[in-house]
């Protein structure tokens, strides 16, 4: 079951600031720029503060120059010819409204389209009116015709796992393997700023596949570590449930997989014969009740 109300664009800007982490101290993020007074926005205003273009780590930055406009689509918002034109549109407003005459040059200003499936009808009308396409890279698709800035569409289903980890996670299509790699890698983040973005992405990802997050919830094999770092984010989004039996399951299933945990680690400590049962009850957060149980078990 997925979440019609997932919030996707805090997601997709943690999950670029990731994709830009080797190159964090040399960018700019502006998120939900305006463009003027009123209420139109980017998605994501990158600033290269070198002024230059290439030399990024990321792939998806080679196009980049020194304003770079993003705009993701969630799996719901159409991406056709015309929302096409109107992203070229902003670039075009955002060259317009510097605070003097050709303050932003043309030739400094890009265009990324950020979508997690190809938008083959655009693809097709492309085709059919003869704009070349170029495909440096899987995912990555450069429009070299009928655009007046440098243009690419990025197609997060196609990009390599291993370069593009964040971006492929937000997807409702979430292998389990997959799911399983990138707790992990969550949860070896130690910068702050890492793990914000991180959770930013977490939380789309927990929301669009809960029930493969309810499967790995009662997987006898999900340690307690990576359970532990689903916890707050699944709490969260149960408060946020609009139905009861929802809520209901992810905090059983949560609850399961949690004590589960305890008790093997419990269990470990015991074979070792190290350690006394108030100390393992204090470190695996047992009764100790619980843990004179499981021994007489044993």
């Amino acid at each position: 079951m997925k979440d019609t109300n997932t919030q996707w664009h805090p997601g997709f800007i943690g999950a670029m600031d990731l994709e830009f982490k080797e190159d964090r101290g040399r960018l700019i993020f502006e998120k939900e720029h305006n463009l003027n007074t009123r209420p139109l926005q980017i998605d994501l205003l990158i600033i290269r503060k070198d002024g230059v273009s290439g030399n990024l780590s990321n792939e998806i930055g080679e196009i980049f120059r020194k304003f770079n406009i993003i705009e993701f689509k969630s799996p719901e918002q159409h991406l056709d010819v015309d929302v096409f034109y109107k992203t070229e549109s902003y670039a075009g407003l955002y060259k317009s409204y510097g605070t003097a005459v050709d303050e932003r040059k043309a030739a400094d200003i890009t265009v990324s389209i950020v979508r997690e499936t190809k938008p083959e009808g655009l693809f097709r009308y492309f085709r059919e009116h003869g704009v070349p396409v170029r495909n440096p890279h899987p995912g990555i698709y450069y429009i070299l015709g009928e655009v007046l800035f440098p243009t690419q569409i990025i197609v997060v289903r196609e990009l390599d796992k291993g370069q593009h980890s964040w971006l492929r996670f937000l997807s409702g299509s979430v292998e389990e393997e997959d799911m399983r790699m990138f707790l992990a890698e969550v949860r070896c983040l130690e910068d702050k700023l890492d793990r914000e973005s991180a959770d930013s992405v977490l939380e789309v990802c927990l929301r669009e596949n809960r029930e493969l997050i309810e499967k790995l919830i009662g997987d006898d094999s999900m340690s307690e570590a990576l359970l532990e770092i689903m916890e707050p984010k699944i709490i969260e989004i149960r408060r946020q449930a609009k139905t009861e039996g929802l809520e209901q399951g992810l905090e059983r299933g949560l609850e399961r997989g949690l004590e589960r945990g305890k008790m093997e680690t419990a269990r470990r400590m015991l074979e070792s014969g190290r350690l006394s049962v108030e100390d393992i009850a204090a470190y695996s957060g047992l009764a100790v009740e619980q843990v004179h149980e499981l021994k007489k078990e044993m």
